[in-house]
């Protein structure tokens, strides 16, 4: 029997939560650790809310709400209406069912558990096997905007804001002093075949991880790296990521999001996935010698996610 490749992938936002699915479908090919993004995670009624974790757990799933493409499906809302009514912070959109994942994750927080180790124990209660879902640190990280309004968290610039403020810069609390999750150097150190960069916002949700302290070199020293574009034909597939290009002088084009990675990351990504309505700009990054796969990367049902995935595993077989 041939042995499982041995892959991470870094999902962030919706696009990352997809592939995950994508691989989730393929367990019997890969073992795959999937990485989410802190960043994003904040302290809301009392709770820990760990968005990018959350969307991954429900994509995962299959529970999340694909209209929205966060949430949980058939939500309802009986108690933020009664927060409201009541005068409390109504202004974050929390549903019944997507509360009670929050309650349970501050009740193992609170017995003194991980938050690796109760990601792990609400992967399993979701019916979720053979797939690791880990945050990316156990360390705080807090994605800061600075913008012409002042600095905002995440959540007061997505949500709050509505994105509408123009960012000047970011900034990534924590994550100097943060470390790589354990289960990642443990994963990486027992081998890995392909580190995956999914096609997640490469400032909101790529970079709060890549930004731990060490992270990048672990992760580049482990395996190649892959990259799929969040960008296709022109526009981000979701989220505010062409507004946040344009907002830094850059064309949302496949061609910029390439030229932007590399000088985030210089030397660390050894494969770029573009999809198919982007075949120019593939053939331009192959006259400058850079390695590109080209196919569907939309993922618009599971049925996709899955061959999306099975192509990258295909990929990586040439790797290794």
């Amino acid at each position: 029997m041939t042995p499982r490749l041995r892959t991470v992938l870094l999902a962030g936002g919706g696009g990352g939560a997809r592939l995950a699915r994508g691989f989730y479908g393929l367990v019997s090919e890969a073992n795959t650790l999937v990485l989410t993004n802190p960043g994003d995670d904040f302290e809301h009624l009392g709770l820990l809310v760990c968005p990018d974790t959350d969307s991954v757990l429900y994509a995962v799933a299959d529970a999340i709400d694909a209209k929205r493409g966060w949430g949980r499906e058939s939500e309802s809302w009986s108690v933020l209406a009664e927060v409201e009514r009541l005068g409390g912070a109504s202004w974050f959109q929390l549903g019944d069912r997507d509360i009670a994942l929050h309650l349970l994750r501050r009740v193992g927080l609170d017995a003194g558990q991980s938050l690796a180790c109760v990601t792990a124990d609400l992967a399993e209660r979701l019916g979720i096997q053979a797939l690791q879902i880990v945050p990316a640190t156990e360390q705080r990280v807090r994605t800061i905007l600075t913008t012409g309004e002042g600095d905002l968290d995440f959540q007061s610039y997505f949500v709050g804001r509505k994105c509408e403020p123009k960012v000047e810069s970011l900034q990534f609390q924590g994550a100097a002093e943060a470390t790589p999750a354990p289960d990642l150097l443990t994963f990486l150190k027992a081998g890995c075949d392909a580190v995956i960069l999914g096609p997640s916002n490469p400032y909101l949700s790529l970079a709060p991880m890549l930004a731990i302290s060490g992270i990048v070199e672990a992760l580049g020293n482990a395996a190649p790296v892959m990259a799929v574009a969040p960008i296709v034909d022109g526009a981000a597939v979701k989220g505010p990521l062409a507004k946040l290009m344009t907002d830094r002088g850059l064309e949302p084009t496949a061609l910029s999001w390439v030229d932007e990675m590399k000088t985030l990351y210089p030397g660390l990504i050894d494969l770029w996935v573009l999809d198919s309505r982007d075949q120019e700009a593939a053939e331009v990054l192959r006259l400058r010698g850079d390695r590109v796969l080209v196919c569907d990367t939309m993922m618009t049902d599971t049925t996709q996610k899955i061959a999306l995935a099975s192509q990258l595993i295909e990929e990586v077989k040439r790797f290794v």
